[in-house]
């Protein structure tokens, strides 16, 4: 069905490289627990899908889910945030574009315990440190790339977007108010707003996150064909 549904699809990701990420990371704290948070992959996995139909060369760094691989897309499979910062900074250089939709841990235990956590007291204190910022680390190397980032809140969406489309030097940024019942995490629907540097934002109705993995490449791709003939974005 998927080597079908590329023979249909239009071709304007036809020899881009696209690197995406998906899902959540896991930061253990003892053998048997870990920090994490809501995402399930979903929309990095749809945006993988039809980047991979639209004729794209795609690999996907995919934190823990239980969604098979895309068709066609090659899958390197990740635990914590540190493990995602080697795939993603490692195969940056390579690739055209960068669509970050994964949901990474900011936080992880000072600590791993080696052994259980038992109950004994009341109250127990971790102490957590921050990740390193993914966006923020390959920004240094970005020279001819698309780089799309992903912003989940709860408050503030399009300033919090904007903040962070120009702290992380993105080209693009998806944000999704995780508040609303159909929208972001574990549901297969997407109500978002696409914030540029180019352009106002433009909020899109809630649709299926294959369809807004559509108008996600529907913006990137006359931007990166332009990018091979010499053009310039800001």
């Amino acid at each position: 069905m998927e080597a079908l549904a590329r023979l249909v699809a239009q071709q304007d990701l036809a020899g881009q490289r696209v690197l995406v990420t998906a899902g959540p990371t896991h930061e253990d704290l003892d053998p048997v627990r870990f920090l994490t948070n809501r995402s399930t992959g979903k929309m990095g996995y749809a945006l993988a899908r039809v980047a991979w139909r639209r004729g794209a060369s795609v690999t996907l760094v995919s934190g823990p889910t239980n969604l098979p691989d895309p068709y066609g897309v090659e899958v390197m499979r990740v635990r914590s945030a540190g493990e995602m910062l080697i795939e993603v900074k490692g195969r940056f250089p390579a690739v055209e574009a960068l669509i970050m939709a994964a949901a990474v841990g900011d936080y992880r235990a000072e600590t791993l315990a080696e052994k259980k956590m038992k109950r004994g007291a009341d109250s127990q204190q971790i102490k957590l440190v921050q990740n390193a910022d993914i966006l923020k680390e390959v920004a240094p190397l970005k020279k001819h790339q698309v780089v799309v980032g992903f912003a989940a809140e709860t408050g503030n969406l399009v300033a919090e977007a904007e903040r962070k489309l120009l702290e992380k030097n993105l080209d693009l940024i998806v944000a999704n108010d995780v508040n609303q019942p159909d929208s972001g995490f574990a549901v297969d629907t997407n109500e978002v707003t696409l914030v540029s540097r180019e352009a106002a934002p433009q909020k899109l109705p809630l649709l299926t996150k294959e369809e807004v993995a559509d108008y996600i490449l529907d913006w990137m791709a006359p931007r990166l064909n332009g990018r091979q003939k010499g053009s310039v974005f800001v």
